[in-house]
């Protein structure tokens, strides 16, 4: 399937085409800085304690979103108050430590309404989601807002327990769910998924629409790796049943954590000696090879629609490419 989006403002001195080895640098949601601290989740009554010290900071979740306030030279940042005594009747989750020690904690509150005035309206004083602040974040700020997201959406769909279907508890300062009837622990899980600009022997770029997806908008290919594979064989296996191209050299070249609920995105590139298609219906609307000044032309002509956001898609479009598609100009999805 194609993914969905991302982007990561970087000049064009720091891109290069892709025949590069070099690595996606800066990815947008693989910046976190706090130390997790994972040792301190056993002690039972640290979410007490911390609750209890003004110190503390906490971030207030409501829904997938989270407050953000104007920062120093125009910057975002999240923005923090301290413990309420209302906090300890909510899920809390322990997220680590700063360099300068403030504990940082998630409170997970009850969504927004979409017609509440502290609803986002673009403004940097505002709640917003990870989709929409990902990339204007700072680093510490944007690992904080992906791994609250990530535990929040993991919390919500395991309040059971998959073994015998009692209810879990949470404990380890959020990290882990415990089940009331048996005792078995559950922790959070991450699906990996590969994400892949596949290249023909012209150099060309492979872009596919989902049947789902508007016209005009393109993406690279994607897909979820399955049990007993590796993300080499994922690469090659997605892209041969979505498009029936066979890969080969595949290459990683960078990944990301993605909470949209629970996965990381895996970014790879790869090159096949026959472009010849035959789409999937099921999974590829329709398909299609460019070159770089095809690729150009489209976006100025507004025949496609580029990746944007925070995603890995953009990235290794513009790793192909050699420069930002932000040079080219053209609408975004």
């Amino acid at each position: 399937m194609p993914e969905t989006p991302e982007t990561t403002t970087r000049t064009t001195r720091d891109m290069e085409p892709e025949t590069t080895t070099d690595v996606l640098r800066d990815l947008a949601l693989s910046r976190g800085t706090l130390d997790r601290a994972g040792n301190e989740r056993r002690d039972e009554g640290l979410l007490g304690r911390l609750l209890a010290d003004p110190a503390t900071f906490v971030h207030e979740l409501r829904g997938e979103l989270l407050e953000t306030a104007s920062g120093d030279g125009g910057t975002t940042r999240l923005a923090v108050r301290a413990p309420l005594a209302s906090d300890a009747d909510r899920l809390v989750i322990d997220l680590g430590r700063d360099p300068a020690g403030h504990a940082h904690l998630v409170v997970v509150a009850d969504p927004m309404e979409p017609d509440s005035a502290d609803w986002s309206d673009g403004s940097d004083d505002a709640w917003v989601g990870l989709r929409e602040s990902g990339e204007r974040l700072g680093d510490e700020d944007a690992g904080i807002f992906t791994t609250a997201l990530a535990l929040a959406n993991w919390h919500t769909r395991n309040t059971h327990c998959p073994r015998c279907g009692a209810p879990t508890e949470v404990v380890h300062a959020g990290w882990v769910r415990r089940c009331t009837a048996d005792g078995s622990e559950h922790y959070p899980r991450t699906d990996p998924a590969v994400i892949m600009s596949v290249i023909d022997p012209d150099d060309r770029l492979l872009l596919g629409r989902a049947p789902h997806w508007p016209e005009g908008r393109f993406s690279v290919l994607a897909g979820f790796v399955e049990p007993g594979e590796s993300f080499e064989a994922a690469v090659a296996r997605e892209v041969r049943e979505e498009v029936g191209v066979v890969v080969d050299d595949a290459r990683y070249l960078g990944n990301q954590p993605w909470p949209f609920p629970a996965s990381v995105m895996v970014g790879f590139t790869a090159r096949t000696s026959d472009p010849t298609l035959v789409l999937d219906p099921v999974e590829m609307a329709e398909a299609r090879w460019v070159s770089r000044d095809e690729y150009r032309a489209a976006l100025r002509a507004d025949e496609i629609r580029t990746p944007s956001g925070i995603s890995i898609a953009k990235r290794l479009i513009e790793h192909w490419l050699g420069h930002p598609v932000e040079d080219v100009g053209g609408r975004t999805f």
